[in-house]
This record gives C-alpha cells, structure tokens and sequence, in this order.
C-alpha cells in the first residue's frame, strides 16, 4: 500500500478513535478522575455499529443467440433453421433468468438480423457482462452426434469434432472469421495469454458445471465438455462458453428442437443451471 495512503488511514483511525473517548486527551482525563473516596461510575462498554455492505448488483449474463439474418446457420432436412431454434432458446432461457433473484440477462440480438462476431463480443463487454452464453443447434461432422454439449476457446482444438464445429462457425463472417486487426494491443496480449488467465478458468469451471448440472435432466453429446478456437468465445474479460443444445443435422435433435415444449424445457433447464453458476463462487 502507498505510504500515504498507510499515513492518511492511521490517522482517520486515531482521529476516530480519540472521538469515540478511547484516548482522553488531558483535560478529558483531568474531569475523569474521581474525587478522593468516589468511586468512578462505570460506563457501557463500547460496541460499534456493525459495517454496512451495499447490495451487490445482480450478476448480468449476456445471451448470444447464433446467426441471424441472411445468415441462417444449420438447416435441419426438415428446413429447420438455426437462427430461429437458437433465438427463441435465448429469449426463453433470458425470460426464466429473469425470474431468478440475483441474476439479470440481455441479448445480443432479439429479432432476426445479422451481427458479425466481433459486434457481439463487443456488446458484452460494452455491458460489462459477468458471463457471455452462445446458444447454437448446429450440424454435426457426423448424423449420429446428438445431444447438449459446451465449448470453451482454445487455440487447439481439444478433438476433430470440436475444430469442425469451429471453422464452421467462425465463418458466419466470412472466409476469415473473427477479424482482430482493429483490437488494441493491449487486448490483443490478453487474448494470447488467456490459458492463464482467470476468464478462461472460470469458463471452464462454468463449462463443467454447467453440463453436470443439464445432464440430470437433458441428453448430452458423447463428450460434452470440449474446446476449440471459437472466434465468439474470445472476450478477453468475460467468461463465454458457446452451448450446442443439439444438432439438426440428426434427425432426433432435430425433431425435438422443432418442438416449442420442447425448446422451453431445454431453455428452463439452462436457466436453472446458469442461475445456480451466477450466483455462486467464482462469479458470486
């Protein structure tokens, strides 16, 4: 601590303190001796006033519902589309967290519109989100893949499956993907060094908890906890984990995330956990 810092806090200290009648000064001390044979009156001990703690605000949890506009996503052999699975999961997953004591939600987008990568990272942090949730149904490398699964960034892919599902993303804006040349270079010397940061730990300790907590009441992928070099995923300062509630490419998922009983169950489900996660250490 600065030295100042350490004088001026010793002295508000000694000048509270010597208010309070703790340090008499001479004349106090004077008054305060009794009279010869008098005995002193006793007086109530001293108890301070306990401290007072502001509310903490609610923990704020930006939705990320994926694709949009002329970017239709995964389309199921139904015509099932992507964009539209995914953004009436965030709306209901947002409606039930707001429900929730403690927990607030925002979206970054709440009709059907285009929004690159970049402006969707950066609506969370502009926010000062506490958590960043994508929310996708893609198509899987394979038909047979099914089920609930999350991802957290990381430049190397934990499987084949995870960096699919990655390049096929990150193409939402293009051949290149998320483009970083305008991020500053501070930022940019987070991002290179996010392993070791506490975002990343605290994506993936919400990663884990997060399928733990869905796969009580929900199918889960083969492996559902897996990484990869997802570009929506790299806010340098908010944990972000990308959730793939399904794939329409399997004709099961497909059927089920059609369904809007369905969607809602699946959307309650990622509430609760999400809710439970907010509220809780590291995010508490």
């Amino acid at each position: 601590m600065n030295r100042r810092i350490m004088l001026r806090t010793a002295l508000g200290l000694t000048i509270a303190v010597s208010g309070l009648g703790l340090w008499p000064d001479k004349a106090d001390a004077a008054e305060a001796r009794p009279a010869k044979g008098k005995a002193l009156p006793l007086k109530p001990p001293f108890s301070p006033s306990p401290p007072r703690h502001k509310p903490r605000p609610p923990r704020l949890v930006m939705i990320d519902p994926g694709h949009g506009g002329h970017d239709p996503g995964a389309i199921g052999a139904r015509g099932t589309y992507e964009k539209d699975v995914a953004l009436d999961l965030a709306i209901q997953v947002a409606r039930f967290l707001g429900q929730r004591a403690g927990v607030t939600a925002q979206l970054t987008r709440t009709r059907d519109v285009f929004l690159p990568l970049a402006e969707r990272v950066g609506r969370a942090r502009a926010a000062r989100a506490d958590f960043f949730l994508s929310i996708h149904a893609d198509s899987a490398p394979n038909r047979e893949a099914r089920g609930l699964s999350a991802y957290t960034v990381a430049e190397k892919a934990s499987d084949d499956f995870a960096s699919a599902l990655a390049k096929r993303e990150n193409l939402a804006d293009g051949p290149s993907g998320l483009n970083l040349k305008d991020t500053d270079k501070q930022v940019a010397a987070i991002l290179v060094d996010l392993a070791a940061r506490h975002t990343l730990n605290a994506a993936r300790m919400a990663q884990a908890g997060l399928v733990q907590g869905v796969g009580r009441d929900l199918r889960l992928l083969d492996n559902p906890v897996r990484s990869a070099n997802f570009a929506v995923l790299k806010a340098p300062d908010i944990p972000s984990v990308l959730v793939e509630t399904g794939f329409l490419s399997n004709k099961e998922d497909e059927a089920l995330l059609r369904h809007p009983a369905s969607r809602r169950d699946i959307a309650r489900v990622l509430a609760r956990e999400m809710g439970a996660l907010l509220t809780s250490t590291p995010f508490a």
